[in-house]
């Protein structure tokens, strides 16, 4: 399976139907193309790891084109796949590791179905599938790197862990539980299938294990986002400022079943764009 490359044209119309759609297009242009090709290559991976038509060995050669091709970027060859992310790693010397690691988190959804992990490993998925992202969006934000790697580590966290929690239901159809074991062992759970586990009555009890941590996540990326920290901050002050009300939402309604998908609502990005474009 071989992914053809993309143009600025084809990664804008990517991202275009993200919700934070709006908080990158008012970057600059130099930095709005390269959070785009950023948002193009997460898509293109995570399409890949998510294809549960194409068998598993055809979708792991597919993530070995794209490591060829991140390494080509970075030691010289033919980039194939990635040459769309040359110029994004050259004007804001994004790190290979960084990518090699969103490629390994994708590489765990291929591999096999995960299902209970202890929350080391949990924990390490988080980082590779959503902090990491944010570890190359913050050179394009333009903030200091040890500032902005400490945000990437809790916010990405929080983005995460929150996900997982929206998409119980979502991921157990395709044979996922990405909750960790030690949340259904504080519940009283012994898991046996991802059918079996969405309809367990004290599921709503291990998820309540996850949210505090999702919730700490969120007071630490907010408390480095009042601090206000140099750079174009208003996509991470929109995802943290959606994303915690979310959370919340999903605290006060619970996990028993049936439960109802919670959204984010675009009219609250919109007046959040606002603001925080006006008061900062």
């Amino acid at each position: 399976m071989t992914t053809a490359p993309l143009t600025m044209q084809d990664l804008q119309a990517k991202v275009s139907g993200s919700s934070f759609y709006a908080g990158m297009r008012i970057l600059p242009r130099t930095e709005r193309e390269a959070m785009f090709a950023i948002y193009g290559f997460c898509r293109m991976v995570d399409d890949i790891a998510d294809d549960q038509q194409t068998p598993r060995d055809q979708r792991g050669a597919a993530l070995d084109e794209w490591v060829s091709g991140i390494h080509a970027l970075y030691h010289g060859g033919e980039p194939g796949v990635a040459a769309f992310l040359a110029q994004a790693v050259r004007d804001f010397d994004l790190q290979e590791a960084d990518f090699l690691a969103v490629i390994d988190g994708m590489r765990t959804d291929v591999d096999q179905d995960v299902r209970w992990p202890s929350f080391a490993d949990f924990d390490l998925y988080c980082d590779r599938v959503a902090s990491a992202v944010g570890r190359l969006s913050v050179n394009v934000f333009g903030m200091e790197r040890k500032v902005g790697v400490e945000l990437s580590h809790h916010l990405g966290r929080a983005l995460q862990f929150t996900n997982i929690l929206r998409d119980i239901d979502e991921d157990a159809g395709i044979g996922r539980v990405y909750l960790p074991i030690e949340a259904l062992e504080a519940a009283g759970i012994v898991p046996l299938t991802p059918e079996t586990l969405v309809q367990e009555p004290s599921l709503d009890a291990a998820a309540r294990w996850l949210a505090p941590k999702a919730q700490e996540h969120f007071t630490q990326a907010a408390r480095i986002l009042k601090s206000r920290p140099k750079g174009h901050l208003i996509a991470p002050r929109l995802m943290e400022s959606a994303y915690a009300r979310l959370l919340k939402r999903m605290v006060a309604t619970g996990w028993n079943a049936p439960r109802v998908r919670v959204k984010t609502s675009k009219l609250r990005l919109v007046l959040a764009l606002i603001r925080f474009s006006v008061w900062g």
